[in-house]
Formats: structure tokens, sequence, C-alpha cells
């Protein structure tokens, strides 16, 4: 019994020491949290700034050096296979580049041919000059009067039978001139030089009178008139 009194006694006389010892690890365990914070910070700068260094020195170092590789390999390939225009910039199709390209090779090839001829005492070569174009003939237009309605009074229809065998058919006013029968007729393509206007029935030359109107010379109604080739005297 008194060994155990002993005991206890000890026991409750060392008890202020442990927890004093137990307040005296409790701030160095926060310590090393705080310092294991700041080198794990320090650490991540650290590889931040490797990484800035690493980039900067494959955008302005390494890639460069490999774009100078890869160009000069190119021009090495074109050349060894004779594709050497490749390597210019071109020029847009279309554009006044074709025409200043095609105005120097002809000029390069007008000034080789004159040097060739030089050498050999040949004459120059004369530049072909093409003739001028013939001015197409101006037609003579003949304008015929406009054409009444079929509802209009005092106008009849005229038929002319071509030679060819289609009929075409107009409106006239009966006061019209007769001679705008001859005019439609030209206007068809047949020259009066060539061709005459004649009656059906009885068949009779169609005369013309300066002055004379369709009424004047019998075309009071609705007429067939026929297109013939007239006798070329010899």
């Amino acid at each position: 019994m008194a060994s155990r009194g002993v005991v206890g006694i000890f026991l409750l006389s060392a008890l202020p020491l442990l927890c004093l010892e137990l307040r005296r690890g409790k701030p160095d365990l926060e310590e090393e949290e705080k310092n294991e914070k700041r080198k794990k910070l320090v650490r991540k700068k650290q590889q931040e700034a490797q990484g800035e260094k690493v980039g900067r020195y494959i955008e302005n170092v390494l890639k460069p050096s490999q774009e100078m590789k890869l160009k000069k390999l190119e021009e090495r390939f074109y050349q060894m296979t004779g594709e050497t225009w490749k390597l210019s910039n071109g020029h847009k199709l279309g554009g006044d580049e074709d025409l200043e390209l095609d105005s120097e090779s002809q000029t390069s090839f007008e000034t080789s041919n004159r040097e060739a001829a030089k050498r050999r005492n040949l004459p120059m070569p004369l530049t072909r000059v093409s003739p001028p174009a013939e001015q197409p003939t101006k037609k003579e237009v003949l304008d015929l009067p406009e054409e009444p309605p079929e509802t209009a009074e005092e106008v009849v229809t005229v038929a002319l039978r071509c030679p060819s065998g289609r009929v075409l058919r107009r409106r006239f006013f009966k006061s019209c001139s007769s001679q705008v029968l001859f005019d439609w007729m030209m206007k068809l393509g047949y020259r009066t030089s060539l061709y005459s206007l004649s009656t059906s029935f009885p068949r009779r030359p169609l005369e013309v009178e300066g002055g004379w109107s369709l009424q004047d010379i019998g075309i009071t109604v609705d007429t067939v008139l026929n297109v013939e080739e007239k006798e070329q005297s010899n």
C-alpha cells in the first residue's frame, strides 16, 4: 500500500511538467506547417519561372531555328526538282501582272529574233500589220406606219405571199400611201430591183404612183399580194 501511494505522489508531481512539455510541443508543430507552406509556395514560383523561361526559349530560339532549317530543306528540294519558281510569291491571275509578263515575253522573243537575223545576215522580220476592218455598210432602215388596231375604221388587211411559201399579214389604213407596200416588202428582205408585187386574181402587176393611197389603187378590202421575182433581161 505504501508503494502505491509513493507512485501516486510521483505521478501527481510529474503532471505539471508533462503539461508544460505538451504546451511547448504545440507551437513547434504550427511552425513546421507554416514552413512547409512557404516551401511549397517557393517551389511553385520556381516552377512557373522555369516554365516561362522554357516557353521564351522555344518561341525565340528553337522555333525560328526549326523554321529556317525547314525553309533550307524546301529550297534544296525545289532546286533538285527544278521547280524553283514555287519559291516565288507568284502573281494574281487576271491582273495587270499577266499583261506585263506577256508584253515582256513578247519583247524578249522579238529581240532574240532580231539578234538571230543579224548573226545570219538576214533581213529584219517585218511586223505584220493587220488590215483595217471593213466597216459594214449601213442598211437603209424603212419606217413603216404604226399598225392600226383591228377595231379601227377604214382599215384593210394585206397579206404577202413570199417565194419561200410563208404568208405575212399586216393592217393598214385605206388612206395610207400605196408606196408602203413596197417599203414593207423591202423590209422583209425583198428588194424592188429584184422582186415585184402582183395581185392574185386576176393576176396583174401592182402599179403604184406617187401620192396614191391604197384605196386609190383598188385595195379597199382584205387583199392577198404575191411577191414575185422579176425576169432578168440579158
